[in-house]
């Protein structure tokens, strides 16, 4: 009778295929799925996952962990929502290659792009490197609850290569050119999975000046192609990702064709309905499939749920942070900003100002007026909040019930819990007020789930949560539409994500395949209440949403988390690479 490291027994097994879900036993051995179905062996250790689901550990594809990841072992929100591998160094910012005296340009990028403070990273990183391949080395001493990969970031190779004449505009001449594309052929053959840019005037330094790459010509990105596709030509596996307004004149969709095509690999944008895009997230998508007809490879990212901005005092944006009186106290400690928030008089004073503007970027007014007074698209986050809120749920409509002005409403709002109330608002596919149009993407082959920034954004979202949100909300309790069957869910967020960075060996419960699976009890599936920490390097704050229903989630065979704990098992390393073609062939 054949012994094993671990069996989960009696699980309805979900497999990542798409296929039926099946009652079954895993059996998991050196890391390793050793056998699937009724298992009649012993092991070390045994999961009873009776009336409970097994899936594949999920992949995310799109996050910013590139400075957590050097000194985090948990790898916390994502590991704590069933993701057991991650991609980063997304939209073109990083840390790698990284001159000594850009260290914090790099930084001041990342915090602007991705609000992460700068203050944690510069506590937090070694700087034990230079090169992108040296990026690796580092990424590889410390060992994770999840399997990391990164891009190699278009801010960091034009700030190595431009130095002091990487500015907004810039221009590289054909030998900056030549240079950087030989630095991003380097990574990719060092294990880089990709290569990632920035073309959105939403991504800004923190000093406000738009990010390398954004006023890039097709030229200088279809080189940087090129040099992957000879850095894959012998059987390897890279991705071109991209975030991007799709402005009309620059004809996008034309030249990732072309990258496509002639360097033979694929290219990835984040498709969104957004008022920085010109292109109506329909055209987008007809435009791809025009080129993928004519032999390209482009793969459209789409998000799960509105993408927006979680409000609060002590987070990152709040409504009122264009009145002098928020101005006269936002540098304050947080003990004094919340006696002036809770002072009738300061109140009373702050809602009679009107909007000062004039320090507001002048490229996103229309996000800022939004922000500021978008009551009617601002929604109130209850305990129960529903992601895919109905028009009765905004500030606007409660503030009529409640009879009082919906400015105060929101203040009141915020007020609550001695400071630390939330308003939810969807900047990003929300144009509809629904989430219907997201239904039919989640069945189309040319897209995958993405988009949620884990690890980023910390004073305005938690979009790390993505996966429960597919689970309780598309799967499960989807009240204003159409839901999605869980074993689809569960192919969009495994096996369909890992085979786009070409990670062959994961996303399927099959002999072979590593050993990355979650226990699920889809009864229990659940968000629990978003909350502001400040648990980063320096004290600095991010935005952290737990769950419930992970029952267990294990990587390469140990159990990382039991009931949402970490149990200390930090299995998860580097990946370099595509990984074992040959072995996910032999499993099917």
């Amino acid at each position: 009778m054949a012994h094993y490291d671990l069996i989960i027994r009696g699980g309805t097994i979900v497999d990542g295929t798409g296929a039926p879900g099946f009652v079954g036993d895993v059996a998991v051995k050196d890391g390793l799925i050793a056998a699937v179905g009724q298992i009649n062996g012993s092991a070390a250790d045994e999961i009873d996952a009776s009336g409970k689901v097994i899936t594949p550990g999920f992949v995310d594809i799109h996050t910013h962990y590139d400075g957590q990841a050097t000194w985090d072992q948990e790898m916390a929100p994502s590991s704590w929502h069933g993701v057991t591998t991650v991609v980063m160094g997304n939209c073109g910012v990083g840390f790698a290659p990284a001159k000594p005296d850009r260290h914090e340009w790099l930084i001041s990028l990342m915090e602007g792009v991705e609000d992460i403070p700068g203050t944690a990273l510069a506590e937090g990183m070694k700087w034990d490197w230079e090169t992108f391949p040296e990026y690796l080395d580092a990424l590889e001493k410390l060992p994770r609850t999840v399997d990391i990969g990164t891009h190699v970031p278009h801010g960091a190779v034009r700030a190595y290569v431009l130095g002091d004449r990487e500015q907004p505009g810039a221009v590289p001449t054909a030998e900056d050119i030549a240079a950087m594309s030989a630095i991003v052929e380097e990574g990719v053959r060092a294990g880089a999975l990709g290569f990632s840019t920035s073309r959105t005037v939403l991504h800004k330094s923190i000093d406000g000046e738009l990010v390398p790459g954004t006023t890039a010509t097709p030229e200088e990105l279809i080189a940087i192609g090129k040099a992957m596709g000879r850095a894959t030509a012998a059987g390897g596996h890279a991705v071109f990702e991209m975030a991007s307004d799709l402005k009309r004149e620059w004809n996008e969709f034309a030249w990732m064709g072309k990258l496509s095509r002639e360097a033979g690999i694929p290219v990835t944008f984040a498709a969104l309905q957004s008022i920085a895009k010109e292109l109506s997230l329909d055209e987008q998508i007809a435009l791809m499939r025009a080129e993928n007809d004519n032999g390209a490879n482009i793969v459209a990212q789409i998000a799960l749920r509105g993408n927006g901005i979680i409000m609060a005092w002590q987070g990152t944006v709040n409504p009122f942070a264009f009145r002098p009186s928020w101005q006269a106290i936002k540098e304050l400690p947080w003990e004094a900003q919340r006696a002036k928030l809770l002072d009738p008089a300061f109140k009373a004073q702050l809602l009679a100002e009107p909007n000062d503007y004039s320090a507001a970027p002048k490229d996103i007014l229309g996000v800022v007026m939004v922000i500021s007074q978008g009551w009617a698209l601002q929604y109130e986050m209850d305990p129960d909040f529903d992601y895919e809120p109905a028009p009765e749920a905004s500030v606007n409509a409660r503030a009529a019930i409640a009879g009082i002005d919906p400015q105060e409403y929101a203040y009141d709002l915020l007020c609550r819990g001695e400071g630390k109330g939330f308003i939810y608002l969807p900047i990003l596919n929300y144009a509809d007020g629904n989430l219907d149009f997201l239904h039919a993407l989640q069945h189309a082959d040319d897209t995958v789930n993405s988009l949620s920034d884990g690890g980023a954004h910390c004073g305005t979202i938690c979009d790390a949560a993505s996966p429960t949100f597919m689970l309780e909300h598309w799967v499960k309790s989807r009240k204003r539409g159409s839901r999605i069957g869980l074993e689809q869910a569960i192919k969009r967020q495994c096996r369909d994500t890992a085979l786009l960075y070409g990670l062959e060996d994961r996303g399927v419960i099959a002999p072979g395949y590593l050993a990355d699976l979650n226990v699920i009890d889809m009864e229990s599936i659940k968000l629990g209440k978003p909350w502001l920490a400040f648990d980063l390097p320096a004290g600095g704050k991010r935005l952290l949403q737990k769950a419930d229903g992970y029952v267990c989630t294990i990587k390469n065979g140990a159990v990382t988390f039991r009931d949402g704990i970490w149990t200390g098992e930090a299995p998860g390393g580097l990946i370099r690479g595509p990984q074992r073609v040959e072995l996910a062939e032999a499993a099917e």
